[in-house]
């Protein structure tokens, strides 16, 4: 009983907290939201605010102001997916935000992209959601059932969805989160003429001029999926274009969809290749082409962010 008390006299407690205790809002603009995930996709885009104000919560710098004449609050989302999902939420709950668009940096899956392209997935996937199987001598013995909708397993890894609902669905197994449906048809017909950027640094500079081989495009549709891995490997490379279906890959963005949905926020996710995650004939290229890509999805966000309605 004693524990009962104890128990009961701090809930009281917690509920009489004044609302200053919750969390306060830094501004009441309906704003956009234009979330990129380190400095490289940061420094793409911050420079380009008009009337730049800042706020801080956190360890992190939330720029407001205008972008392309419309009201947004600039972020980073801390790299993988944590990080991603806890400032997703921490941005809703201090903003008035209308949309969440991401600006990034990717690995290729789809092997008919080239570095430099620009996607936006239709939707996006966790593919590390899984249960690890035991190995015996009538093979893999998962210790769950599993479901027969999953993606097929990579060795000892089985797909086992993500469990989430919001105000207007119960909480369900999901393989893959739609982004936005409003805003893909949007993306489709902004990026339709965008021409991308080709070379990156400059003849004659401490880091060189490298150019791309084919000249980039932006392409809309297909699923990507995303890990807390900094994935680089051929074979598993081609595991998630098979089995999932994916043409994407990064660290992000499926934990942001997800946050978006569970709060009914519409998101898009606009990512640009840095490296093929693996497909690479040689070393990996993305220290090579990170700030090019960052640029080329910085453009594409800019564009849709101006033709987006007031």
């Amino acid at each position: 009983m004693r524990f009962v008390s104890y128990t009961l006299a701090a809930t009281m407690a917690l509920c009489a907290l004044p609302a200053e205790a919750a969390a306060e809002r830094f501004d009441d603009t309906a704003r956009t939201v234009v979330m990129t995930a380190f400095a490289p996709e940061w420094d793409a885009m911050a420079p380009a605010i008009e009337a730049p104000r800042e706020y801080h919560a956190n360890g992190l710098t939330f720029l407001v102001g205008t972008l392309e004449g419309k009201p947004v609050v600039l972020m980073q989302s801390g790299v993988s997916m944590v990080n991603a999902a806890m400032n997703t939420q921490l941005v809703l709950d201090r903003f008035n935000v209308k949309r969440i668009v991401f600006s990034g940096i990717a690995g290729g899956v789809d092997p008919e992209l080239s570095i430099g392209d620009v996607i936006v997935a239709k939707d996006w996937a966790q593919y590390l959601e899984v249960s690890f199987a035991r190995k015996t001598d009538k093979g893999w013995v998962v210790p769950e059932p599993v479901d027969a909708e999953a993606p097929k397993n990579w060795d000892m890894m089985f797909p086992r969805g993500v469990r989430v609902g919001n105000a207007s669905e119960p909480s369900q197994r999901h393989y893959t989160l739609a982004v936005d449906p409003g805003l893909l048809d949007l993306a489709k017909d902004v990026t339709a003429k965008i021409t991308l950027q080709r070379c990156t640094g400059a003849a004659g500079s401490a880091s060189g001029e490298h150019c791309l081989v084919k000249e980039p495009k932006v392409v809309v549709g297909g699923t990507g999926v995303s890990a807390g891995v900094f994935a680089d490997n051929k074979e598993f490379r081609e595991y998630l274009q098979e089995a999932w279906g994916a043409r994407v890959l990064d660290m992000e963005s499926a934990a942001v969809v997800q946050v978006a949905y569970a709060n009914e926020v519409p998101a898009i996710v606009f990512r640009s290749l840095s490296d093929l995650a693996g497909g690479d004939t040689g070393e990996n290229q993305m220290n090579t082409f990170m700030a090019l890509a960052s640029v080329n999805s910085a453009h594409v966000v800019r564009a849709f962010l101006a033709a987006l309605p007031d």
